[in-house]
């Protein structure tokens, strides 16, 4: 089970509060962590009985319901409801996925939620992205070019270039791939990880973009790049069924054919 960090210098405190789903008739139990840097506490986790009769299938149905009519304290992003913007990335039972669109049917027992693993938290299920959002900028995700649009057109590409970019694109930059990965543990300082990299290949495999070499040199550093060892972790992980895994493995191959 992947574990989230906990912000520096705190344990996970003893107790917490339950609160209780009087006269339900069928009762769902989630154990949510909770850290407030304003209180002075360390982090531990409260308990919400959610009675499933009255709340929608999704776990993110389950948390709107605990902040509406339990703790309005309760902090957690949300957005779109429909798996496409990622803003509800966190860890439930143990793996990395979107609230929105996890059932809660399909989680066995007492749910467990907390942060994404290995990411500093702002407040309760709220990690902080700054970190990663700056790496997703030192990529440079747009598209660059050298020479002027041939007579002020837009630049075209043939289905089979445009069939390149198919399981690229649709990257949510949720970071459940990232924050899956132990190699992103243990040097996200240095490595990329799994999502950024994915976006780095998504403007190399692009027939349009002319920095192909100025982008591989970026990439060729021996963290940046090549602390990537293939467990697969972010493809069991990704919530848009894409795989990060194969994406660096053609980065690293571009790499090796440049040399030759």
């Amino acid at each position: 089970m992947a574990e989230f960090r906990l912000p520096k210098n705190s344990r996970i405190q003893k107790g917490g509060t339950v609160h209780k789903a009087e006269g339900a008739s069928k009762v769902k139990a989630f154990k949510v962590y909770r850290y407030s840097p304003d209180s002075g506490e360390n982090p531990y986790f409260d308990t919400f009985e959610i009675d499933l009769e009255a709340c929608g299938p999704m776990v993110l149905d389950a948390l709107i319901k605990m902040k509406s009519e339990q703790d309005s304290t309760l902090t957690f992003r949300r957005s779109c409801r429909e798996g496409i913007c990622g803003s509800c990335s966190m860890n439930m039972n143990g793996k990395n996925g979107l609230a929105c669109t996890t059932a809660i049917e399909d989680l066995k027992g007492e749910i467990t939620i907390t942060p994404l693993p290995h990411m500093e938290v702002i407040k309760d299920l709220v990690p902080d992205f700054t970190h990663f959002y700056a790496q997703y900028a030192s990529i440079e995700p747009w598209l660059k070019t050298k020479t002027t649009t041939p007579s002020g057109k837009e630049r075209l590409q043939s289905p089979e270039e445009r069939e390149k970019l198919d399981g690229l694109y649709e990257c949510i930059l949720c970071a459940c791939c990232s924050t899956s990965c132990p190699s992103y543990w243990w040097n996200s300082d240095k490595f990329l990880g799994p999502a950024i990299l994915l976006q780095a290949y998504r403007w190399l495999a692009d027939s349009r973009d002319e920095y192909t070499g100025e982008r591989l040199d970026e990439l060729e550093d021996p963290f940046r790049l090549y602390r990537c060892h293939t467990i697969m972790n972010c493809a069991n992980a990704c919530p848009k069924g894409l795989s990060p895994a194969r994406a660096i493995a053609e980065i690293k191959k571009l790499e090796a054919e440049r040399q030759v």
